[in-house]
């Protein structure tokens, strides 16, 4: 069985070094949920750069987006390494996170020095006043 989360990243033009080293730490070192003694759950890839643009329009995006499908990965311990890395500009930082069953991207960002959720957590899928009844 997989648990699958879509993760998307956006930082400044200047943090792709720190953006590099969360996906490599994604690719080999990220603990999985559920005490698996398995690491590694995926990689992120850049969406941005001139010779991708899988983006609509005319222009290249003037922005850094790197995304990933994760599989089992623990959101604690990536939240927690987002956090430690040597970003040059935090508060430009943005983690987009949306885990197996999940219909919305939960954001994250800096404030205060602290990685902070940003996007409402309710209504969330299981609420009523969410939308007709949604069932994976």
């Amino acid at each position: 069985m997989s648990w699958v989360t879509n993760m998307m990243l956006s930082t400044s033009m200047e943090d792709w070094k720190a953006a590099e080293a969360l996906s490599e730490w994604l690719r080999t070192e990220a603990p999985r949920r559920y005490d698996s003694a398995a690491l590694g759950c995926g990689y992120l890839r850049e969406l941005t750069g001139a010779e991708v643009n899988p983006w609509g329009g005319w222009k290249n995006p003037e922005c850094r987006v790197w995304a990933g499908a994760l599989n089992h990965a623990d959101l604690s311990a990536l939240l927690d390494r987002v956090q430690t890395l040597p970003w040059l500009a935090p508060h430009a930082v943005q983690v987009f996170l949306m885990d197996q069953e999940q219909l919305f991207f939960r954001v994250w960002m800096f404030r205060d020095g602290e990685l902070r959720q940003y996007a409402p957590e309710r209504p969330d899928e299981e609420d009523p006043a969410f939308g007709p009844p949604y069932h994976p």
